[in-house]
C-alpha cells in the first residue's frame, strides 16, 4: 500500500472538518487491489485514511476492521457513504462514484459527512492535488 503522507489530507469543505490529515494514495492497478489488506487495526487510525482513484466498490476481503467508506464523484462531491463496513464484505458499488476514501471507523459520524458535501483533496509534497 502507498505510505501515509504527513503533508496530504482530506477536508470536508462544507462541514468545516478533516477526514484524515495523513493521506495515503492508491493510484496504480497494485496499490489499489492490495488497498488496506494486511494493516494492523492499529495502523490506521483516527486521522489517517486512503483515497482510491479511480474507484467505484470497495470490499473488506482479508482485512481485519470495520471502515468508513466515502464514495466521490470527479468533483469530489460525496455520492455515497457507507459507515463501518465490516471485515470480509463487499461494498456498494457507485456508478456515480470517481473515487473512494477509505477512513477508520466512526469518522463519518464524528464529522457528520453526508451525501452533497464537498471534500478538498490535497498532496503537498508530490503535486497531486484533486
Amino acid at each position: 500500500m502507498s505510505v501515509f503522507a504527513t503533508r496530504a489530507y482530506a477536508f470536508n469543505s462544507t462541514r468545516q472538518a478533516y477526514l484524515a490529515q495523513r493521506l495515503a494514495l492508491a493510484n496504480t492497478h497494485f496499490t489499489r487491489l492490495v488497498g488496506l489488506i494486511g494493516t494492523a487495526a492499529r495502523e490506521f487510525s483516527e486521522g489517517m485514511g486512503l483515497w482510491i482513484t479511480p474507484c467505484r466498490g470497495v470490499h473488506t476481503l482479508g482485512m481485519r476492521f470495520p471502515i468508513d467508506v466515502i464514495y466521490l464523484d470527479r468533483q469530489n462531491t460525496v455520492v455515497h457513504v457507507e459507515e463501518n463496513l465490516r471485515p470480509w464484505r463487499i461494498g456498494n458499488v457507485c456508478l456515480k462514484a470517481a473515487s473512494v476514501l477509505e477512513l477508520p471507523p466512526a469518522t463519518v459520524s464524528q464529522t457528520k459527512t453526508s451525501v452533497g458535501d464537498q471534500i478538498r483533496i490535497d498532496f503537498d509534497e508530490d503535486g497531486a492535488k484533486a
